[in-house]
């Protein structure tokens, strides 16, 4: 696929939309929209900063389960109108994730490490888990 075929990138408001379906009005304006750009034939790209920003907002702004916002977000970007990184869906398909220890951003920190080929580094002691991450440690020395 060519740039060309991308014709535009969703905001954070937009997917909101999409999400809950709230407000009604502004809803059926970012349906309407995804319907014209799924007609042409195009695409619409999603950030890893806009789903996390939705991740988020779907919990503490409407109270929504993080299992059914992961759901959700799996859902939508499955579409094919939707263009986001590659890691991303098979991250959002991973059993468990709601309640995964390290939870759905520290993998997406990860996963985007990865495909960069970079180990990465963290003080975050759940991430022992994953392949490929070095914890930092403060040394008696260093105190």
């Amino acid at each position: 696929m060519n740039n060309a075929e991308i014709r535009a990138a969703l905001d954070t408001s937009v997917v909101m939309r999409l999400l809950t379906g709230q407000s009604q009005d502004l809803s059926k304006v970012a349906r309407r929209f995804l319907a014209e750009i799924e007609a042409a034939g195009a695409k619409v790209f999603v950030s890893h900063l806009v789903v996390l920003e939705a991740y988020y907002a779907c919990q503490h702004h409407y109270g929504m389960p993080k299992a059914d916002v992961l759901r959700g977000l799996h859902l939508l970007l499955s579409l094919p109108t939707f263009l986001v990184h590659p890691v991303l869906l098979p991250l959002l398909a991973t059993d468990g994730l709601a309640t995964a220890k390290p939870g759905f951003l520290d993998r997406l920190i990860h996963s985007e490490a990865q495909s960069a080929r970079l180990p990465l580094v963290t003080f975050e002691k759940a991430a022992t888990r994953l392949p490929d991450t070095q914890i930092l440690k403060v040394s008696e020395s260093a105190e």
